[in-house]
C-alpha cells in the first residue's frame, strides 16, 4: 500500500471521493521533500536529481516519477573491474567496459543500480505491467482507502479496432459516430459503476446513518479496470532495461509505452552511457537465429532465396523480411 500519510488519504469535495495528490497541502508536501537535502559522499547524478519527485504526465489522469535511486554508470564499471580480480593490467574505458557488457549480455553489473519509481496508472496497464515479476511492487490498497473517481478515457486517436492479423494489436482507428458511441460507452460505464461502489460504501458525506455500507474489500470489485490506481515499482537497472525493451518497444501497447517511454527518458539522465548502449544493443536491435543468418550469408554469395528454400517458416520469414530486406 503506498503510504497513508502522503499518498492514500481521501475526502470528500462537493459529493466526490478525490486524492490529495492534487491538493496544496500535497503539493507543499512534495515542495518541502524537494528543499531537503543531506551530505552524502555517495555518488549523485544531477541531471537525475533534478527530476526527483516532479510528477511527469502520462496518458489523461496518470503520472510517473523517480522517488529514490541508488547508483550510477560508475557503479557498474565498478562492479565489473572487482570481478577481474587485482592481479589485472587491462585498463578500458568505462564506455567502452559498459558497451561490452550490454554487448555480451554481462547482466550482474547492472544490478548494482537500483531506481524507485512512483506510478499512477489504470488498472489494466497494472494488470499488464505486473507481469514483470522482477521487481518490488506496494500498490494503493482499496481494501484500505477509497479509491478517487478517476478513469482513463483514450483519446479519439488512440481508437482502433481489432487488428485483422495481429491478435494482440490494433487495425484501423475508429471515426464519426462509431468512435463517439465507444467514448460514450467508456465514460457511462465508468461513472455508473463508480456511483454504484460509492453507494455500496454508504461513506462521507450524504451517507446515510440507517443503513451499514459495503466492505471497501468487496465494494471496489464493482470498479472498472480503467479506475486508476497507484503504486511504488522499485527495481534494478537489469530488469529495468529488460522492461523497456519490451514495453518502450513500437508493438507495445499504447498505454503502457507511453509509461515506458517517460521511464527511458528518465534512465538517459540517471544512466547516460548504459542507456545508449541498451538503445543501440538492445531496443534499436533485432535478434537473428541460425537460420536467419545462414539465409544472410547465401544471399550476401548472391543467391537468390526465397521463403520456400530458405529454410524458415512463414511466420519466421514475414518477421527475417521485415527486420532485414524492408
Amino acid at each position: 500500500m503506498v503510504s497513508a500519510v502522503l499518498y492514500g488519504r481521501m475526502f470528500w469535495r462537493e459529493g466526490v471521493l478525490a486524492d490529495t495528490m492534487h491538493t496544496e497541502q500535497q503539493a507543499a508536501e512534495i515542495a518541502d521533500a524537494r528543499t531537503r537535502s543531506a551530505a552524502t559522499i555517495r555518488p549523485t547524478v544531477p541531471a537525475l536529481e533534478a527530476m526527483l519527485f516532479h510528477a511527469f504526465p502520462i496518458l489523461d489522469h496518470g503520472f510517473v516519477r523517480v522517488i529514490d535511486y541508488m547508483g550510477d554508470d560508475s557503479a557498474i564499471v565498478q562492479a565489473a573491474r572487482v570481478s577481474y580480480g587485482r592481479g589485472t593490467k587491462r585498463v578500458q574505458e568505462d564506455a567502452g567496459l559498459i558497451r561490452y557488457l550490454m554487448r555480451h549480455r554481462h547482466t550482474t553489473p547492472f544490478e548494482m543500480c537500483e531506481i524507485k519509481f512512483h506510478v499512477k496508472l489504470p488498472i489494466f496497464v497494472a494488470r499488464q505491467w505486473i507481469r514483470h515479476r522482477t521487481a518490488s511492487v506496494n500498490e494503493y490498497s482499496a481494501r484500505y482507502s477509497i479509491m478517487d473517481k478517476e478513469f482513463y478515457i483514450p483519446s479519439a486517436e488512440q481508437l482502433a479496432a481489432q487488428s485483422v492479423i495481429n491478435r494482440q494489436g490494433r487495425g484501423d482507428v475508429l471515426e464519426g459516430e462509431e468512435a463517439a458511441d465507444v467514448l460514450h460507452l467508456l465514460r457511462d460505464d465508468a461513472e455508473r459503476c463508480y456511483a454504484h461502489y460509492a453507494s455500496m460504501l454508504n461513506e462521507g458525506e450524504g451517507a446515510d446513518p440507517n443503513r451499514q455500507g459495503l466492505a471497501r474489500e468487496l465494494a471496489r470489485m464493482n470498479l472498472t479496470l480503467n479506475t486508476y490506481t497507484q503504486w511504488y515499482w522499485k527495481t534494478n537497472l537489469h530488469n529495468l532495461f529488460h522492461f523497456l525493451s519490451l514495453r518502450a518497444d513500437t508493438h507495445a501497447q499504447y498505454e503502457i509505452r507511453v509509461y515506458a517511454d517517460e521511464m527511458m527518458r528518465m534512465t538517459e539522465a540517471w544512466v547516460p552511457v548504459a542507456a545508449a548502449a541498451f538503445r543501440d544493443y538492445r531496443l534499436g536491435a533485432v535478434t537473428l537465429s541460425a537460420q536467419m543468418i545462414a539465409v544472410v550469408k547465401r544471399m550476401l554469395a548472391g543467391e537468390p532465396v526465397t521463403q520456400e528454400n530458405s529454410g524458415l517458416n512463414r511466420r519466421e520469414w514475414v518477421e527475417f523480411s521485415a527486420q532485414i530486406l524492408e
